[in-house]
């Protein structure tokens, strides 16, 4: 359980991290595409960190009671 956490945790932060980036891309190329996409990208960016969040508090909470 511990590697699949941890493995887990690093998938939502590496989705924070890509949403991230396409979000900055929006902001700097504008037009349409930034119009239509930055706002959603936000969200996107908002829910991701949310549940890479809870994803780390798990793995913290699991580490530290199964430590032995």
């Amino acid at each position: 359980m511990h590697g699949f956490l941890f493995s887990l945790s690093l998938v939502a932060l590496f989705a924070v991290f890509a949403v991230l980036c396409v979000g900055i891309y929006s902001l700097f190329k504008g037009g349409k595409f930034g119009e239509r996409w930055s706002n959603k990208l936000m969200q996107l960016r908002v829910l991701m960190q949310a549940i890479a969040i809870v994803i780390l508090c798990l793995f913290a909470w699991w580490s530290a009671n199964h430590s032995g």
